[in-house]
């Protein structure tokens, strides 16, 4: 199943940060705990602008609601890119996959230098498993801004998909190098982003090369973590660890050793 990721402008996230507990609070001086009318959320919500508002539908899941309110804004305002960006969103939440191209297309059209688009198009030729094309658009969205982690972690997930290993994790070590935790921590920043995760075949060669990229990092710690995961999965070249170069920096590490002495692993040393 493809996993989405959401980032929300900092502004924007601050104040829905605000709002998403309001529900929940009570007031101090009433023993049975009832919302004061002037703290209910509509009142708050009320407040926002459309714009705001559709993000917070973005947050709260509700994928309906925001698809109406950036439909209204895209046709107040249909040179918006970032509208009709959020439109794309919207509707490729609900599986609406063919609208929302159209509207990732569309944003891009309107602002050939919005990256955001370009990432958002190539994650439904990810889904739809044409791994040219969403390298094709992901490589565009890395053209205009080769400072985002998230795009080159894209980028690796379809050279993975296409069966590119080496500039699978290539990719990855560039995404790592721009963010330590990008595998761990979806990065918001201005615009919104869709950040597809799902790997449909080979997942124990996949923690692999994740495993690889931790390790020519000098991340031990996580290194171990994907190649238990490799292993698990039933990699077989688990022991090609000793001999591959990339992993020269935690070879000698206990944790790597210990993995690597594991039954599991000893056995496969066995000829």
């Amino acid at each position: 199943m493809t996993r989405l990721y959401l980032a929300i402008p900092a502004g924007s996230f601050l104040l829905i940060c605000m709002l998403l507990p309001v529900c929940a609070q009570t007031n101090t001086d009433n023993p049975q705990g009832q919302l004061p009318p002037a703290a209910t959320a509509s009142d708050q919500t009320a407040k926002l602008s459309d714009e705001d508002m559709g993000r917070l539908y973005l947050v709260r899941k509700q994928y309906r609601e925001a698809q109406d309110l950036f439909h209204k804004l895209t046709v107040e305002q249909p040179k918006n890119a970032i509208y009709w960006n959020e439109l794309g969103i919207s509707l490729h939440h609900q599986g609406d996959l063919d609208n929302a191209l159209k509207c990732y297309q569309r944003s891009a059209k309107l602002d050939s230098h919005y990256a955001d688009a370009q990432n958002n198009a190539g994650t439904i030729f990810y889904e739809r498993q044409k791994y040219p094309k969403a390298i094709r658009a992901y490589k565009k969205a890395i053209a205009l801004n080769d400072n985002f982690a998230t795009f080159y972690l894209n980028l690796g997930y379809a050279y993975f998909g296409e069966k590119n290993y080496e500039e699978s994790i290539a990719t990855f070590r560039k995404a790592l190098k721009i963010d330590p935790d990008a595998f761990e921590v979806a990065r918001s920043r201005a615009g919104t982003v869709i950040q597809d995760r799902s790997i449909a075949t080979d997942r124990a060669r996949f923690y692999f090369l994740l495993a690889k990229s931790f390790a020519e990092s000098g991340n031990v710690e996580r290194c171990v973590i994907y190649l238990k995961k490799a292993k698990d999965e039933g990699y077989q070249e688990i022991n090609t660890v000793r001999s591959d170069p990339s992993f020269a920096l935690v070879l000698k590490d206990p944790a790597v050793q210990d993995l690597l002495l594991d039954k599991g692993a000893a056995s496969a040393q066995q000829p």
